[in-house]
């Protein structure tokens, strides 16, 4: 503890307070009335719990229904619903890498996707963030015979948007070179479904390369305003995944209830494109208006807008201030980013304004000067 104190580094738990510029509620859709209405009814239906796994007792219709309808959504011929994005991704990562084979990495990918790695018996090769030629090198030094033997799988494996970056992965380009070399693209589009595509249903789909992704994972806990994931992708493969995944063979199913408000969620995704307008459109404002302020953010466009401070300690001070003019935003500090990028990520939803971003920016630079960081 006396060392995460002196690193500045420990954490704390804090329940929301003030106005949300720090969670993934993107579209503004965990307080909606119609998701909340079918999953109040959906526990007076089905109860509570699921009661088991669900291979075992935990198996319900309306699962299946979800499974059906997501998978539609994003264009696949199945989906399979976890209750959590990382087991997801650890459900991924174990199943299909193999011994022999190669996962090549973006070296900012998620948590859940560095430990599904490390849990996979496949050999990992973690190349710097959105280097297409460096993803090049990797994935055809993979398809060469070595120590591994020759003919194991190639896996690369990203997100589509990154989750502390804020910038968008070269999906066409990847794309590209995985079918050239018979490589496997896997997608993580976490903080992208909900938010791009023609449909709400992600950069994949914004970027047209649906049919050279092998598998996608999208979480139903941040654009989606409920909780879990889907993975989506060729029918053989979720069947594979059914039978062989161990986080979703030994967990216990999700509360039904989820399912039947995720549906609604999906539907209003569909209905009310102008929820993923307004993100993006707000998000270029506050954008604009940082940089205008000369406050050093990461590059991208999208909702997620990382303020670049560095120090552990004033990143932390920085978010206090902000805190108490009423603005919820979180101090990220490594292991989560690397060391020396500190940052504050602010992230935009539906329901905020345009003033209330121009507020913010206002405080922004006031605590930074008073801070101390240089604008």
């Amino acid at each position: 503890m006396r060392s995460l104190e002196e690193s500045g580094l420990r954490r704390t738990l804090r329940a929301p307070a003030g106005i949300d510029l720090s969670s993934n509620d993107y579209l503004g859709l965990a307080q909606h009335p119609r998701i909340k209405a079918a999953m109040a009814a959906a526990v007076e239906r089905e109860g509570a719990g699921s009661t088991g796994s669900r291979l075992l007792r935990g198996d319900r219709d309306s699962f299946a229904a979800l499974e059906r309808r997501f998978a539609q959504f994003k264009g696949t011929e199945r989906a399979l619903y976890f209750s959590s994005g990382y087991l997801a991704n650890i459900a991924v990562m174990t199943t299909f890498a193999e011994a022999g084979d190669v996962i090549v990495s973006d070296a900012h990918n998620h948590a859940s996707l560095i430990d599904g790695m490390r849990l996979s018996s496949a050999r990992r090769e973690i190349v710097p963030h959105n280097d297409v030629d460096a993803v090049r090198r990797a994935v055809e030094g993979a398809a060469r015979p070595g120590p591994f033997g020759p003919g194991g799988e190639c896996f690369l494996v990203v997100e589509s948007l990154f989750s502390m970056d804020g910038d968008e992965a070269p999906l066409g380009d990847y794309a590209e070179l995985c079918e050239q070399r018979a490589a496997h693209l896997i997608v993580d589009e976490a903080h992208a479904v909900g938010v791009y595509g023609s449909r709400g249903n992600g950069l994949i789909d914004e970027h047209g390369v649906a049919e050279q992704v092998f598998l996608s994972i999208s979480t139903a806990g941040k654009a989606f305003g409920v909780a879990g994931a889907f993975v989506a992708g060729p029918a053989w493969a979720i069947e594979y995944l059914i039978q062989r995944a161990r986080p979703f063979i030994f967990s216990t199913a999700a509360p039904p209830s989820l399912a039947s408000a995720i549906y609604a969620s999906l539907t209003l995704i569909e209905q009310e494109p102008e929820r993923r307008e307004r993100v993006r459109e707000l998000a270029a404002t506050l954008r604009s208006r940082l940089t205008a302020a000369a406050v050093p953010i990461g590059p991208g466009t999208s909702h997620i807008v990382p303020v670049l401070i560095g120090d552990n300690d004033a990143a932390v001070a920085v978010a206090e201030i902000l805190q108490h003019d009423g603005f919820d935003v979180r101090a990220i500090r490594p292991p989560t980013v690397p060391a020396g990028t500190a940052r504050l990520r602010v992230s935009v939803n539906a329901n905020l304004t345009p003033e209330l971003l121009e507020q913010f920016v206002l405080s922004l630079t006031a605590a930074l000067t008073r801070v101390g960081v240089r604008l």
